[in-house]
This record gives C-alpha cells, structure tokens and sequence, in this order.
C-alpha cells in the first residue's frame, strides 16, 4: 500500500504509466479508504487488515494476484470517467485472459447482494468467469495522477500468476496502441520515502482504524 501511495505521488515525475505486480508476505486484507473499520473487521478473520489509498471494498489476500496501475495526469486514461477507466480495465484483463485460453467476460449488471466485499456478488463491468466474479479493482484520482489497485482470485485453471503475468504485459491495455512496459528506473530515494509510509500511516492503528 505504501509504495502505491508513493507511485502516485511521483507519477507526474515519472512521465507514463506504471504497471506493478506485487503479492504477499503472509494472509492478510484491505479495505476501502472510506470504509469503517468496525464494520469490515467482523467480516474476515485475516490479519493484518490495512486501509488501501483507494476506494472499493474488502479484500481478502490469501489466495489472489495483485497489480496496481498509476497513470500521470498527461495521460488519457487520467481523463476518463472512474467508471469508463474500470470497463477499459477489465476489458484488458479479459483479453489477457482470452490469450491463455480463458473464456471471461464482463459483468453487464450490478448483481451484488452484500455491499462493502468486493469478492461477494458482482458489479457493472467486474470480470466474471463461469458466472462468478473473479476481477476487481480500486481506483483514486488526485492531482498528481490515477492509481488503480486490482485484484485477480486465482480460480482459473491452465496457467499460473507468471503465465498470467506475462499475458497482461502482452496485451496492449489502450486501444490501437503498441505498448512495451520497461523496468521502472528505481530512484534510491523512494525506498526511504516508502518506509516512512509504512511508518508514518500503513502501519499505525491509528490510520487503519481510524473510521
């Protein structure tokens, strides 16, 4: 979460899109920036529960893959409405899919029962695979840029995160444009600044039970 925050902060510097993949140390779940933490904390036994930079609901992450986007405000999809960027998201998560084989398609109805859990039910434009959601994602504009936090349940069988990896930086997420993702030119300076997130806000009670 930390070092989200810190790509959105810095994007405009950066000069184009980042693409990250990342996974987890050990079982745990997030929640919507604006959610209460009395609430989603009766929701999942899994701990550590940590308050994402984004919008959205619960997530558990003990069996998904996660990725996050962050787009400058020069980019177009920094100009898109919250939920045309979701659709084009999905859309391109539905094409990595379709690369490997994988028949998934974009939910064409809100059919959500339970607010608050992003895996429980499904919304417009979530990515569905047999009828069930299996794609979500978390999305927060400020004036620095566009962070998007995904999250992929690893249901589908015939390939592995790798494999699935590979297909997204594959498939061009803008349409009609070529797209080579390159490893990010890391600046030395972003390890401290990330760390003192993680001191200062992600890792305090009192940020992540503060509502």
């Amino acid at each position: 979460m930390a070092l989200d925050d810190l790509l959105l902060q810095r994007v405009a510097s950066v000069g184009h899109p980042v693409l990250r993949f990342y996974s987890w140390s050990e079982p745990a779940a997030t929640f919507g920036y604006f959610q209460h933490f009395a609430d989603v904390g009766t929701w999942t036994p899994l701990r550590p529960l940590i308050r994402r930079p984004t919008g959205g609901g619960l997530v558990q992450h003990d069996r998904d893959w996660t990725y996050s986007l962050v787009f400058p405000p020069s980019h177009p999809w920094y100009q898109l409405r919250a939920v045309v960027s979701y659709q084009a998201l999905h859309d391109w998560l539905r094409r990595s899919f379709a690369s490997l084989g994988a028949t998934t398609q974009l939910s064409d109805c809100c059919q959500k029962d339970v607010v608050g859990q992003c895996f429980v039910g499904a919304e417009k434009f979530d990515l569905l695979w047999k009828g069930q959601k299996i794609a979500g994602a978390a999305q927060r504009r400020t004036r620095d840029g566009l962070l998007i936090q995904g999250s992929v349940q690893n249901i589908v069988q015939g390939f592995d995160q790798s494999q699935w990896q590979q297909a997204m930086c594959q498939t061009t997420p803008f349409a009609d444009q070529a797209v080579i993702w390159r490893p990010l030119e890391w600046e030395p300076s972003w390890s401290e600044a990330t760390a003192q997130l993680v001191e200062s806000k992600y890792g305090r009670r009192e940020y992540n039970e503060k509502r």
